[in-house]
């Protein structure tokens, strides 16, 4: 598209029928839209070239053929990071920037009570309170792997539109704003040197409408200057247009070939129709650059957005009430009220998250758990606390969940869990009688989930002629514990007398041969 007309086609996406343009302003946006519009199609370039190298095929029935790679398979726990502008308010939510534009929202009524009107003070105005000037990504990293972590993925690019890496197709970058740095840039390189998997995640497809509140009333949204940060705020009932997908596929193909992530993360919005091929090219890309590297990576989506065996399932904020034979992942958040900072969060308990990761890792999952630092790039100190409680369940208990396989059955046990998306404090808690299975060689692990008042549990599944527990078994230890155990099968199932000292708080791990 020439520069004239992809210009005029932004004005009319942001509805800017009174913008008036000196010539000094018309020739800099001339240039800007030029040079964006040629890399846009750079970009594009390089992703066809790139997709008929093979081995995978921009269709579904080629993306089919894809495998989980190992490392992800086995790494069973990761760490989600929703960082940014948002975090500067620290109001409600992540979607500040989207709700503070809904008129009659609190966070509406927040916003002028606290910043003024949104035609003085709008979201663009929050970036240079955006300092990181505490952002050290080696502590991050090291706090990751302490926590037992084995993978990370930042958010590069949320609903906002502000991107935190260094994206060549906007001003609008925490790369070129705010704290002026590549954020992603430094992650990735602090979580490698701790011998950790980097990924990375999109959400960008949601940003086409996410500021259409603002087109409703007398805002900055409807100002020209910030179409790059603001634009298209287009209803939410309507489907983006082909240069909106162009961007779309540039920018994330762009976070491809800059960072080398083993992980893609996409929220829901992809589902749309249009979005298809652009998904199917982008996956043939992707995978395509992990056969070159000689590496394997991993797409994450929501819903039916891929089809089953071309990407990862992720389920927001919830689990699966049984196992699923195809890999799949979790992503939830140690706030239950955001999944950015905000003030007065109300964190997760260690001992729900150590249950959670156990009950989705016997259900052939993941567990992505999600933090939100603060504006100043400090990690708030209760979140810190929670990811270093379960580092040092995953010391002792790690055995059971690294690198495992689920067993014939994934557990017993009076508690159900509630299965599906944002069901994830629906569970109640478990109890000793709740117990989850995962294998690995030899072994068989049986993760009870509370500590027995009695000191006794009893395995029920490895009842003496049971149809899953026909194999005798040779010996049974407490993980993390040198003490020997007294243990009996009989028809009501494995009973094992505890001893007296804890391994570990929470869950508990025996080990059976």
């Amino acid at each position: 598209m020439p520069a004239l007309p992809l210009m005029l086609h932004w004005l009319a996406l942001m509805g800017a029928s009174r913008v008036f343009l000196f010539a000094g302003v018309f020739l800099f946006g001339q240039a800007w839209a030029q040079t964006y519009d040629e890399r846009i199609q750079d970009a594009l370039t390089r992703v066809d070239h790139t997709v008929t190298q093979g081995p995978f095929q921009a269709i579904w029935q080629s993306l089919e053929t894809y495998q989980v790679p190992d490392w992800y398979r086995d790494a069973k726990f990761g760490i989600f990071i929703h960082w940014g502008v948002y975090s500067v308010p620290a109001f409600d939510s992540e979607w500040y920037p989207r709700n503070m534009y809904i008129r009659g929202s609190a966070v509406f009524k927040h916003h002028i009570a606290t910043f003024g009107p949104q035609n003085q003070f709008g979201y663009k105005d929050f970036i240079p309170r955006f300092t990181a000037e505490h952002f050290d990504a080696r502590h991050w990293a090291e706090l990751f792997r302490k926590a037992g972590a084995k993978y990370v993925v930042p958010v590069a690019e949320h609903h906002d539109g502000f991107p935190m890496y260094d994206c060549s197709f906007t001003d609008w970058s925490a790369a070129k704003m705010g704290p002026k740095r590549d954020v992603v840039g430094e992650l990735a390189a602090a979580v490698r040197a701790e011998g950790l998997h980097f990924g990375a995640s999109s959400h960008r497809a949601e940003h086409w409408w996410f500021y259409n509140g603002g087109m409703t009333f007398d805002s900055d949204v409807q100002d020209p200057r910030y179409a790059g940060l603001y634009g298209p705020a287009k209803p939410d009932k309507t489907q983006p247009d082909e240069p909106y997908l162009h961007d779309w596929l540039a920018r994330t193909t762009e976070i491809v070939d800059k960072y080398q992530p083993e992980l893609v993360w996409f929220d829901w919005w992809i589902e749309q129709p249009v979005f298809q091929p652009y998904l199917q090219k982008f996956a043939a890309f992707y995978y395509n650059r992990g056969a070159q590297w000689k590496r394997g990576v991993a797409i994450n989506y929501k819903h039916k957005s891929f089809p089953e065996k071309a990407a990862v399932l992720d389920i927001e904020r919830g689990q699966l009430d049984k196992p699923r034979p195809i890999f799949w992942q979790t992503d939830t958040s140690i706030g239950e009220k955001s999944w950015g900072y905000i003030e007065g969060e109300k964190f997760r308990t260690p001992d729900s998250l150590v249950s959670e990761l156990v009950d989705i890792v016997s259900k052939n999952g993941a567990l992505l758990l999600n933090i939100g630092p603060r504006p100043d790039g400090t990690i708030p100190e209760p979140a810190e606390k929670i990811l270093l409680e379960l580092g040092r369940w995953l010391s002792v208990n790690g055995e059971a969940i690294y690198g495992t396989r689920p067993w014939k059955i994934y557990g017993e046990g009076p508690t159900k869990v509630v299965g599906g998306s944002f069901k994830d404090t629906a569970t109640h808690p478990f109890t000793a009688q709740d117990i989850r299975f995962t294998t690995k060689n030899d072994v068989l692990y049986a993760i009870a989930l509370a500590w027995p008042p009695d000191g006794k549990v009893i395995v029920k599944s490895l009842a003496g002629g049971a149809a899953d527990a026909k194999a005798e078994i040779q010996s049974v230890e407490l993980v993390g514990s040198t003490a020997p155990l007294k243990w009996h099968r009989g028809k009501d199932g494995l009973s094992v007398e505890l001893p007296a000292e804890k391994p570990c708080d929470y869950a508990f791990s025996l080990r059976i041969r």
